[in-house]
């Protein structure tokens, strides 16, 4: 009897002990992979940044040339600045739709805006002519490069932290820490649609 009592005891102590291993290794993996998307998410905002800082000397240049639309330059800065009033936690990816929403919304208008300036200057020759006007979309090409591939980084790793929330085992140990989805960028529409820049064929389209 007291042999089977201990074989039923050390069953279950083996039963409890692989079930915290589990439990632990799918909340490691579950913090490992939110902390992957966070890193993704930094880099999209690095990149996202970088066209911005590049946007003030763009200003500046354009308005060296003379009878410049100033429409276009006034919505170009108040796209920049919309793009700084969209609040996001520091240090982490957005974690709802509606937020992620907010800012590719803004960060889309932006990227219109900047369009149709550099499809504007196409008007200009004395100004496509000038050095730093020439050096500035050589930057906002690479710069926009840089946004399509960390985007899409973003997304891979939105897309393999979801499906270790939404997986069983850890889909328990998830709902138990409360480990939630995370939102993917979407595809560009409309007037969010960032602009596409092929300087080797005469400009923005």
């Amino acid at each position: 009897m007291k042999t089977v009592l201990g074989i039923i005891l050390a069953a279950l102590l083996a039963l409890v002990l692989a079930v915290g291993v589990g439990g632990c290794n799918s909340y490691n993996g579950l913090v490992a992979g939110r902390q992957g998307v966070d890193r993704a998410w930094a880099q999209v905002e690095t990149v996202y940044q970088r066209r911005a800082d590049l946007i003030p000397n763009l200003v500046s240049t354009v308005q060296g040339s003379a009878n410049f639309e100033r429409s276009v330059l006034k919505e170009v800065t108040e796209a920049r600045a919309s793009v700084g009033q969209v609040r996001l936690q520091p240090g982490s990816a957005p974690d709802n739709a509606a937020q992620l929403k907010a800012f590719q919304d803004a960060q889309g208008a932006l990227g219109s805006a900047l369009s149709r300036l550099l499809v504007t200057a196409e008007k200009y020759p004395e100004l496509k002519s000038t050095q730093a006007f020439r050096d500035l979309q050589v930057q906002l090409e690479g710069t926009e490069n840089r946004i399509t591939v960390e985007r899409q980084r973003f997304n891979e790793a939105v897309q393999g932290y979801n499906t270790s929330v939404e997986t069983f085992p850890r889909v328990l140990v998830a709902r138990m820490f409360n480990f939630q989805p995370r939102p993917y960028f979407t595809a560009d529409a409309g007037a969010a649609k960032a602009p596409k820049v092929d300087f080797g064929n005469g400009g923005a389209r």
